[in-house]
């Protein structure tokens, strides 16, 4: 699910090297509280967001329990217009499919539209081992490109870069960047305008990923705000999209529900700038040649699981990644993966199984990500339901010892019954007042001793009372 330069650390090592990088930690805060703000002010506009939301996960959820249904709807009317449509298991699969399609056609270089899933799949290593470039035409997605570097966000790629950093980028990576470059961002844009458009026109192949399929008519939906998946999807004579087998809508009625969500959730806009709609093949008009990869690559295993399937509900709006304090903190690369933040702690280790142990654990619960998804995936709730699923499998989090776990373990089971019995309960508190007579006074317990001082150095513990609630009770009544 990600490149080869991704790191491979744990997310605990990995979150700690983020957190000692002061730009990052910058960069990140300066653009999630931009987004978040635009985005509140045009939730605030649409008296019936809450009724949209509450939509957009019905419709969704409709569509899981009938899947197979859909998804073969969707075969017969991309056929039906022209297309091919091609079935992957998993990455391998996929990656075979699109290398064969693009060998068939002779060429050396594809462009390409920004696209988490084909990200998932590596399809850019892919090609490139079978000695096929794939430029990617998406701004944030190019300036990861040149940079060797992967996303760290679902819908900014190159969140973590600045103006600085991309204008130095340029200068090395681009011939056509002239040596008085300032890190205007307008002329920036206009540099990769210019690089962009000589391969766009060269292209005979160009590759896409799907934003939503419309069952009942076959129809493609690619949203965007800069233009290059059009061309990508227009100018070459060939063209594959690459989907995710949930990115399916039943019908048109249903396409609408989700071009008001996706939008005002992703890039606070009321509107995409660019919606592109297709179904199969027109002579003289377009690409004369689709073909359309539906993936799964672990899908049907999360579809398998009552509460975890909401997961696949995700529209890749990237609200959750904006939201969410331990995101900001840390960025997209420390969760090794494509899909980071929130959204991506749950559906990484669905996809992935237990070798994701710990990405569950990447989460302070606050609830923050269920409030802004547009389509109600309750990610708090899968966080938990996760973490259970691995104590029941006796899978212990990356950088954590089988011992520390054992001795875990004991401790919870020790807490549930204390907590089980008053007589225990009370006691506990009579010991815990006690205990404490021997640290400094104070308002909050910083530091415990002994084996208990690691849980306390990322946290402050509320000194016990003198007196409980019941004591003051028998005592008073």
């Amino acid at each position: 699910m990600s490149g080869p330069s991704t790191p491979s650390l744990p997310f605990p090592q990995a979150a700690r090297a983020a957190l000692a990088d002061t730009q990052l930690r910058h960069n990140l805060s300066k653009v999630t509280r931009m987004i978040r703000a635009k985005r509140a002010g045009v939730i605030d506009e649409l008296p019936d967001w809450e009724q949209l939301r509450e939509a957009g996960r019905a419709l969704k959820e409709r569509t899981l329990r009938h899947l197979d249904t859909y998804l073969t709807q969707l075969e017969s009317a991309v056929t039906d217009g022209g297309g091919v449509v091609h079935w992957a298991r998993d990455s391998a699969e996929a990656n075979a499919i699109v290398g064969q399609l693009v060998a068939a056609e002779g060429v050396d270089m594809v462009v390409k539209a920004k696209s988490l899933t084909s990200e998932e799949i590596g399809l850019n290593d892919a090609l490139a081992r079978r000695g096929v470039s794939a430029v990617e035409t998406d701004l944030a997605q190019l300036i990861v490109q040149l940079g060797d570097d992967v996303p760290s966000h679902l819908l900014v790629p190159a969140i973590h870069k600045n103006r600085a950093e991309i204008r130095e980028l340029f200068l090395r990576k681009l011939d056509n960047a002239p040596a008085d470059l300032s890190d205007d961002p307008r002329e920036l844009a206009e540099l990769a305008r210019r690089y962009l458009r000589e391969r766009f026109l060269q292209a005979r192949v160009g590759i896409c990923g799907v934003n939503f399929a419309v069952a009942e008519s076959g129809t493609i939906a690619v949203v965007e705000s800069e233009g290059n998946a059009r061309m990508c999807t227009t100018l070459p004579g060939v063209l594959i999209a690459v989907m995710g087998i949930e990115k399916l809508v039943p019908s048109w009625q249903d396409l609408e529900v989700f071009l008001q969500l996706l939008p005002r959730s992703s890039t606070a806009e009321r509107m995409n700038p660019y919606t592109s709609l297709w179904s199969g093949v027109t002579d003289g008009d377009g690409p004369q040649h689709f073909h359309l990869v539906l993936l799964d690559n672990g899908r049907t295993d999360v579809l398998a699981d009552q509460l975890g399937r909401q997961a696949l509900n995700c529209i890749r709006c990237s609200a959750c990644l904006n939201v969410c304090p331990v995101y900001e903190r840390t960025g997209g690369h420390a969760y090794d993966s494509v899909y980071s933040g929130p959204i991506g702690a749950i559906l990484t280790p669905m996809l992935r199984g237990p070798a994701a142990g710990s990405l569950p654990y990447a989460s302070s619960l606050c609830g923050a990500c269920y409030e802004v998804c547009p389509v109600k995936i309750d990610i708090p709730r899968i966080l938990i339901h996760l973490r259970a699923k691995q104590v029941q499998a006796g899978v212990h989090q990356a950088g954590s010892s089988l011992r520390t776990a054992a001795a875990e373990r004991i401790a919870m089971q020790t807490l549930a019954r204390v907590f089980a019995s008053r007589a225990l309960y009370e006691a506990a508190q009579r010991s815990g007042r006690l205990a404490q007579l021997s640290l400094p006074p104070a308002g909050q317990l910083a530091r415990l001793p002994g084996p208990l001082r690691a849980w306390s150095s990322a946290r402050d513990l509320p000194v016990v009372p003198r007196q409980s609630f019941r004591d003051w009770w028998r005592h008073t009544s």
